[in-house]
């Protein structure tokens, strides 16, 4: 029997969002292995010049990417979609053992599966020093609070 993570495509304008936002509450709960049961068995991701094909690929990978990213914190928002794909922007806060904060702007872009899978994940990244001050994301640690503000709402 197959596995399937719906909503399934092709996307509507309201699917695609709560795609979205069930990816971002996965990630949010910086639980690898939970995360990694999105994808496709052999997933293929390009993540900033890192290339990664498979589930075990992608957990050990979101491993250290969060062993690294203290206090991750995630938003992501729906740029456009089709079919089967569906865009991402987003940003993320986190802060490195020295203490530095960061945020993380970036974009990614899904193609997924009959099944609700993601099967091809291609994100592009930047990370921008801030001052602990200019952090915007301050729920607690998981999903962030319906209420929050989405990334347009704070002008990222």
């Amino acid at each position: 029997m197959s596995e399937s993570r719906p909503p399934l495509p092709p996307f509507t304008a309201e699917t695609a969002a709560q795609k979205a936002r069930m990816a971002e509450d996965a990630w949010n709960s910086r639980d690898p292995a939970r995360v990694a049961l999105a994808y496709t068995a052999d997933s293929r991701w390009r993540n900033r010049a890192e290339f990664l094909q498979g589930r075990e690929a992608i957990q050990a990978f979101l491993t250290r990417k969060w062993s690294r990213e203290l206090d991750y914190r995630l938003i992501k928002e729906v740029w456009a979609f089709h079919g089967n794909r569906i865009a991402v922007r987003f940003a993320y806060e986190w802060r490195d053992d020295s203490g530095s904060w960061f945020r993380s702007y970036g974009n990614e872009n899904w193609e997924f599966d009959e099944h609700g899978l993601m099967r091809l994940r291609i994100a592009s990244i930047n990370d921008l020093p801030i001052a602990e001050a200019e952090r915007k994301y301050h729920w607690p640690f998981g999903r962030r609070p319906d209420d929050h503000p989405i990334l347009s709402e704070l002008g990222l």
